[in-house]
């Protein structure tokens, strides 16, 4: 890369976003670093989110990556930059806010994934709601390489896959292909490179089509109701149901339905 390519790469923001028929599609845009999340890059995505949390015209959330790769995980240039505990400190508390924003903001979040997805990538995946990615991309954890275990990975990980088949990818630290990512369900489809763009839009365009305050309240039971024992989930969810179905939007749907017509949702 020339000096004037790459004056003009650091002028460009580190996160795109676009919206359109209620879905906001998040592009990571650090191609040159395989978009590695650095602080900058972290605290644009945070700020993002939050936005969107409170934006009403936003159902659906895609979070993407341009260039080569999806993501590399931590900026371990910048983190060497500055090896002080502080710092550290800070880009994982950095880091653990964001990976929680994810999943307890009220819009389902699909990851489009192609090429690697490691280390904090990794776990960028597995923090979403549902994930698509290529035939020919990579998932690793690979941190117990380089002296460092993917400990704060690992959360999200664990909380996606089966126990045997996280500690598998965080103790050997290897590529995980795509077809074994769909199998232990780290992603919900594999699909060819040339169809990735149109198999994301249309699981978006699908969940878009849903009564957005339904979407929120479906997500967030979801994610408290699975750590919770069986006699406390089904408690919850009783109540949960009880409040949605005084809904306008669930008596509008339970009425489209018994009279054959498509919904009118309220929001």
């Amino acid at each position: 890369m020339s000096a004037s390519q790459s004056l003009a790469a650091a002028d460009e923001p580190v996160l795109l976003r676009q919206d359109a028929e209620g879905i906001a599609t998040l592009t990571l845009n650090r191609p040159a670093a395989r978009n590695a999340l650095s602080l900058g890059l972290m605290n644009a995505l945070q700020d993002t989110l939050d936005a969107i949390s409170e934006d009403d015209s936003v159902r659906v959330v895609v979070l993407r990556a341009a260039g080569p790769a999806f993501c590399a995980g931590h900026d371990l240039r910048e983190m060497r930059a500055n090896p002080s505990p502080e710092a550290t400190e800070h880009l994982f508390k950095t880091c653990a806010r964001l990976m929680t924003s994810l999943v307890r903001l009220p819009k389902p979040v699909i990851a489009q994934v192609h090429g690697i997805a490691t280390a904090a990538g990794c776990q960028l995946v597995a923090s979403c709601d549902l994930a698509i990615c290529t035939e020919d991309a990579r998932f690793a954890t690979p941190g117990v390489q380089i002296g460092l275990f993917c400990s704060t990975p690992m959360v999200a990980l664990s909380r996606a896959v089966p126990r045997k088949a996280a500690m598998e990818m965080l103790l050997l630290g290897e590529p995980v292909p795509a077809a074994e990512a769909l199998r232990i369900g780290l992603v919900n489809r594999v699909v060819p490179v040339a169809d990735l763009d149109l198999a994301v839009a249309a699981m978006a365009g699908a969940i878009a089509a849903k009564a957005r305050r339904v979407l929120a309240v479906g997500k967030e039971a979801f994610a408290k109701q699975i750590e919770m024992g069986l006699d406390e989930a089904y408690a919850y969810t009783a109540a949960v149901m009880t409040k949605n179905m005084a809904m306008a939007d669930a008596q509008e749907g339970i009425d489209a339905f018994l009279t054959k017509r498509r919904p009118v949702w309220e929001g």
